[in-house]
């Protein structure tokens, strides 16, 4: 006897008779709602560049951040759910510091997403540790208190966010997607968010493998102009790009005066296609 179509909904870790997760595709359509952002990899290191929605003119644009550190040679952008996305970049956080002081070497930016990857699919879990297989009292992802394999929190439905993830380790720059479903996957040039279908036609069409930093730049900034509802600004758009720094790579996120002088150059520079 089948459930209904409702119950299958309400189920995070049940399977339709069609061999699909109603959650899972449910949390992948909250990240077409979030803002657009774009990764472009290039020989150089990897730039992101991300839409921030102001929504009033009493918001103050710097309060919104949507580029985080993870480690010195490693960031992310997020679209989807900030709350969501807190989470995970806590976690990377955490296991990026962990490898760090236990190998003494920074963590591969592959091993970064896989991480990230381990806690997505946690949903759902009974809430019993490994360790001693009590279940324990204290905040976890969703306000329940429970918590699964490793001590770590249990989220009782899907990351309803996806990240776009940037870094330079030994084996040079690197750009990687995540989400909901648990996924990770390495790109050139990806797009995630309100606008990402139409911006990776763009990407497709303009990327090539021995791009320059600047050229990166101004192709990522060339594609949010095309897909924003608003005018491209320096305060609703934020830019930041990791670079190689010996066997690992360097954070820089771009400052005011850095973004307005990107769009001045693109605008000068940039010519119909």
């Amino acid at each position: 006897m089948f459930l209904s179509r409702s119950e299958y909904d309400r189920g995070v870790n049940t399977f339709s008779p069609e061999g699909r997760l109603f959650q899972v595709e449910y949390a992948l359509e909250a990240i077409k709602l979030g803002s657009t952002a774009v990764g472009i990899q290039c020989a150089d290191g990897v730039v992101l560049a991300v839409e921030k929605r102001v929504t009033s003119p009493l918001i103050e644009p710097r309060s919104i951040e949507k580029i985080v550190e993870i480690d010195t040679h490693i960031c992310a952008t997020m679209s989807g759910l900030t709350a969501d996305a807190r989470t995970l970049v806590q976690h990377a956080r955490t296991e990026a510091q962990n490898h760090r002081f236990n190998y003494e070497e920074p963590m591969p930016v592959e091993s970064v997403a896989q991480a990230v990857c381990d806690l997505a699919l946690r949903f759902g879990e009974s809430g019993y540790g490994e360790d001693d297989g009590e279940d324990e009292d204290g905040g976890g992802g969703d306000g329940s208190g429970q918590r699964g394999r490793n001590n770590a929190p249990v989220m009782s439905r899907p990351f309803g966010v996806a990240l776009l993830l940037a870094g330079c380790d030994e084996r040079g720059p690197a750009l990687y997607t995540t989400d909901p479903s648990g996924t990770y996957t390495r790109w050139l040039a990806k797009a995630i968010g309100a606008g990402g279908e139409s911006a990776q036609v763009v990407l497709e069409e303009r990327y090539r493998r021995d791009l320059s930093l600047a050229e990166a730049e101004a192709i990522a900034l060339q594609v949010l102009r095309q897909v924003m509802e608003e005018k491209l600004g320096a305060k609703n758009i934020e830019m930041a790009r990791v670079v190689p720094d010996g066997k690992s790579g360097r954070f820089e996120l771009y400052s005011m005066e850095r973004l307005k002088a990107c769009i001045e150059s693109m605008s000068m520079t940039d010519s119909p296609r």
